[in-house]
């Protein structure tokens, strides 16, 4: 056999390996993830809450798992958001935008990428928005900033604080304009809710980048982080191109950002329910407080005008 058969034959082989591959689906279905030991069963890791129990990875997980966990199972309701006309730009590159919208509908089981919840921690009514990773890397569109804005009008109408765990790599550019549009209308959006005086707590989950990062993600009045989160706006790799340093073996991770004052606090997944009920809690307490002294001070002030009168 010569050189070329020889190759030829390789090549064969190669693709038939690459076809034996399993795909991601068949990864995200599997009863088996991976972390620093191996191969692990996903049934013990969720009875750790989805943190591996040696080396505390927080693992991803889906919007309705973080409900389970931040409420307790059935003791929320997930609330039905708007929905815009899909792919408003007709947009194709490896193939079509709706096609591989509708691929991600089908394997999340989600309309969009945010869902929004509501229920009560420590007794408050609160309502509590996330972003599921595994639809199309958590990218923000037209869908996903509606569902935020109707979640922050929710919370408007009904007096509740807004909490908003963060994920995803920004805005999904298949939108384009659109999606860029939407860190400015979340944006104003969490302004109305500060406006109203309601806590507005941002919870980052690992990754949260670009765009997201750049709007509603950076704008609570208390920020937390799950343990070794990324938290980013440009990648790693581009920073250090441009500034030409090397940078900190950590540089990005939520232990570092909070070193450098972005972050309020790190909480470990099985406290963050404890963690946000205490801060809203105190949060609350002190704007009833803040409310009762300006109505004291108002009534204080008509009855000198009513007495000089």
């Amino acid at each position: 056999m010569n050189w070329l058969k020889k190759t030829l034959k390789f090549g064969e082989k190669i693709k038939r390996l690459i076809k034996k591959r399993p795909s991601k689906v068949d990864i995200q279905n599997s009863e088996w993830t991976s972390c620093c030991k191996g191969p692990i069963l996903k049934k013990d890791l969720e009875e750790n809450l989805w943190v591996c129990d040696i080396c505390n990875k927080h693992h991803r997980i889906d919007c309705k798992q973080r409900f389970d966990i931040f409420f307790g199972k059935n003791n929320y309701e997930i609330l039905k958001t708007p929905t815009p006309s899909d792919d408003p730009l007709e947009f194709v590159d490896s193939g079509p935008y709706i096609n591989k919208l509708s691929k991600a509908r089908k394997t999340t089981g989600q309309n969009c990428a945010v869902m929004i919840a509501k229920g009560k921690i420590n007794n408050i009514n609160v309502t509590v928005g996330a972003v599921n990773f595994f639809f199309m890397g958590g990218s923000i569109a037209t869908s996903e900033g509606e569902a935020i804005i109707y979640g922050i009008q929710s919370a408007i109408d009904n007096k509740t604080p807004f909490i908003m765990f963060t994920c995803g790599g920004g805005q999904r550019m298949h939108e384009s304009p659109l999606a860029l549009a939407q860190m400015t209308r979340t944006t104003l959006a969490i302004n109305e809710l500060k406006k109203n005086n309601l806590p507005y707590i941002v919870c980052f989950t690992d990754p949260t980048a670009g765009g997201i990062t750049a709007s509603f993600a950076m704008l609570g009045d208390i920020q937390i982080s799950e343990p070794g989160c990324l938290i980013a706006f440009a990648g790693r790799r581009v920073i250090e191109g441009t500034v030409k340093e090397e940078l900190p073996e950590n540089f990005q991770k939520a232990e570092h950002v909070q070193s450098c004052g972005f972050v309020d606090s790190i909480v470990h997944r099985k406290e963050l329910t404890n963690s946000i009920g205490m801060l809203i809690s105190i949060l609350l307490k002190n704007q009833s407080e803040v409310n009762s002294d300006i109505n004291n001070e108002t009534q204080g002030n008509n009855i000198q005008d009513r007495e000089a009168s």
